[in-house]
């Protein structure tokens, strides 16, 4: 990887521009204090010539000599000079030394002459240093201050000067810095200050570019899966997504639920007598109507299974439920006007039947159609349920799914199981990667129900928050105190709570509460289709997480179809597909097809693939083919209770009657 400098650029040019300022002073400085002690030699040494000459000429007449002691001394001290020795072949004449001055001799300057009239007599001084006792003076050095200033503030100004001048530099090499680091979306447009400006409007439109690629990759994701799964003149679910969620809902243990068929009659004399227009904007018009009145049911699936045959998958309903929704969907479809050679009050029927798992794919559609014929018979606008089994449980009520909720939905009752993730990119050497945790409750009826069967009720009533809370609670107080974390948990959660500044102010404290190594063994898991339908308000939601150090999982991906653009957007460390997808994919190449289109979604971007519900090593081995991530199953393991903690009871030693003794073979009876 190419080295990449951590100091900008005009800090760079800055500290050399500064070195080189600062140097040239220092040498401008010290040069000019050598040439001034040089300066200060010179001159002394001149002097004391000067009094050597005199003392040489003095001494050519001898009644100079003598007189010499009268003025001398006034002279010398006079001319800063400490101590005058003059000898002659090694005899002192004169001495001349100077008390009032405390100088070291280490400082003093010595020179030594020799007479040129009188040879054999030299002459020693120690003289005092010129501009060794002087001060700062204003007037002497105010030229060489006033340069120094000058210097300076010509300094600080360049300096501000070439930092302005290479801002527009710093600030593209700043962008290029965090476009390197991810955040591309952020920093999609530059500033207008950005220099050199053809690099700047190069990278905007080469940025621009990539996100026209991006999402046109994401489009060309959705439409494959879009012609694989959904009908092209309605937008629903065709005929392969229906059989697929049908059959998957069969294969769940404990699902219940229903399905409804509704038909238009002699739809194909309709064709022939009427313009193709005519014919689809009936079609759109029903279903439009029909996908309205089904949207408040939670997990519904709705198809154009033929032509004019519409079905509905309703999990988790009771038949009281589907009754009346039997009955609104035929006064709303009442209320519309039939084409031609449709009979007013007899064009529309409904077949209904209930399911349970363990049932048969075609039985299921059997009995359906069957209801179906039995409300044709009737040569009216009617709707028929194919007779057959009868629980209790399936017609609880709203008010009864509340009692249940407030008595058993709470963190000391709630039940929390686990199930491991493995790898299967490499399936000789797979790990585990986390656990996720599902919820169950305790119902005094039916004992222990899993979360596939009463969330849907949970989502009708508006106990998502409570449920959320319960599950947090009941997992935190077994996750704070524990002593290493080596294992990850992954927790699902609703998306709606997080509408409420109440509840992510109070989901936000908890995990502030948590240490940094803590956060970073969670997962938060959301259902896809919530998530990017609120998008909006989730979005700082998972920053948030990712902030602190959790990951954000995305789950069942792929049960509705919508746009993978979210995860460019937003940092998705996981996507789960939903089981169906998964369910016998060794044998549904439009499955299969659904999958590599999901992997080519997530492929620009750090989002693995796992895959949920692999129940066999044939699915097992299409999927890693595939190049799926992960796994989770029953084939790999099956749920483990987590919360609250089964206790081993332990064995009570119980103290034997029979008293051991020694053996007495001779012992008579």
């Amino acid at each position: 990887m190419r080295y990449t400098p951590t100091l900008k650029l005009s800090t760079r040019l800055v500290a050399f521009v500064t070195m080189i300022v600062t140097c040239a002073m220092f040498i401008l400085f010290v040069g000019g204090t050598l040439s001034f002690q040089r300066l200060g030699q010179e001159y002394l040494n001149h002097y004391l010539e000067g009094i050597v000459e005199v003392v040489d000429k003095e001494l050519e007449d001898p009644d100079a000599a003598y007189s010499m002691q009268r003025w001398m001394p006034k002279m010398l001290q006079a001319s800063n000079i400490v101590e005058m020795t003059l000898a002659a072949n090694g005899t002192v004449i004169y001495r001349f030394k100077d008390t009032s001055h405390k100088m070291e001799e280490s400082v003093l300057f010595e020179r030594q002459y020799h007479l040129a009239h009188n040879p054999g007599y030299t002459i020693a001084f120690k003289a005092i240093p010129p501009y060794l006792g002087y001060g700062y003076s204003i007037q002497a050095l105010l030229s060489i201050t006033m340069a120094v200033l000058l210097i300076i503030f010509c300094l600080i100004r360049g300096v501000a000067w070439l930092k302005a001048q290479l801002l527009g530099s710093e600030m593209l090499e700043e962008r290029g810095r965090m476009i390197l680091a991810g955040q591309v979306e952020q920093h999609a447009k530059g500033d207008e200050r950005e220099w050199p400006y053809t690099a700047s409007e190069a990278l905007d439109l080469l940025i621009e570019e990539l996100q026209d690629a991006r999402q046109e990759r994401s489009r060309f994701d959705t439409f494959i899966r879009t012609q694989t799964f959904l009908d092209k003149l309605t937008g629903t679910a065709n005929r392969v997504l229906f059989d697929s969620k049908l059959e998957s809902a069969l294969l769940e243990n404990g699902s219940r639920g229903a399905v409804l068929l509704l038909r238009i009659q002699d739809w194909k004399l309709v064709e022939g007598m009427q313009d193709k227009r005519t014919c689809n904007e009936f079609i759109v018009d029903v279903g439009s109507l029909l996908s309205n009145l089904v949207q408040r049911y939670p997990d519904v699936t709705f198809s154009r299974y033929y032509n004019a045959d519409f079905a509905l998958l309703l999990p988790h309903q009771a038949a009281k439920n589907i009754s009346n929704l039997a009955s609104q969907l035929l006064r709303q479809l009442e209320k519309l006007n039939p084409p031609t050679p449709l009979e007013r009050d007899n064009w529309c029927h409904i077949g209904i039947t209930m399911y349970k798992g363990g049932e048969k794919h075609g039985q299921i559609l059997d009995e359906v159609e069957t209801a179906l014929r039995s409300a044709q018979l009737q040569h009216s606008n009617n709707w028929s349920r194919f007779k057959k089994w009868h629980d209790d449980e399936a017609v609880r009520g709203s008010v009864r799914w509340r009692t249940l909720f407030d008595s058993a939905l709470t963190a000391e009752k709630i039940i929390l199981c686990a199930q491991a993730v493995y790898t299967i990119n490499d399936l000789p050497h797979k790990k585990q990667i986390y656990k996720e945790l599902t919820c169950r409750l305790r119902d005094p009826e039916n004992g222990v129900i899993k979360a596939s069967r009463f969330i849907s009720m949970v989502r009708q009533v508006g106990y998502t928050t409570q449920m959320d809370r319960s599950v947090l609670q009941a997992f935190l107080s077994t996750f704070k105190p524990a002593v290493g974390f080596a294992e990850h948990y992954a927790i699902c959660l609703n998306v709606m709570p997080f509408a409420e500044r109440g509840y992510l102010k109070w989901f936000r404290d908890e995990l502030l509460q948590l240490s940094k190594e803590q956060r970073h063994c969670l997962n938060f898991e959301f259902v896809e289709a919530q998530f990017v339908k609120h998008l909006d308000f989730m979005r700082p939601v998972a920053k948030m997480l990712v902030g602190l150090g959790c990951h954000v999982v995305i789950g069942q991906a792929g049960r509705t179809i919508v746009s993978t653009h979210y995860l460019k957007e937003v940092e998705i460390v996981y996507l789960k597909l939903h089981r169906s997808l998964v369910t016998n994919i060794d044998q549904r190449h439009e499955n299969q097809l659904f999958v590599r289109s999901m992997l080519g979604a997530t492929e620009n971007c750090k989002t693995k693939l796992i895959a949920v519900g692999i129940e066999n090593k044939l699915e097992l081995d299409t999927l890693a083919e595939l190049g799926v991530y992960a796994g989770q199953g029953t084939y790999f393991s099956v749920e483990e209770q987590y919360f609250p903690s089964i206790k081993v009871p332990t064995a009570v030693k119980r103290e034997t009657q029979v008293q051991l003794g020694k053996r007495n073979r001779w012992r008579k009876k």
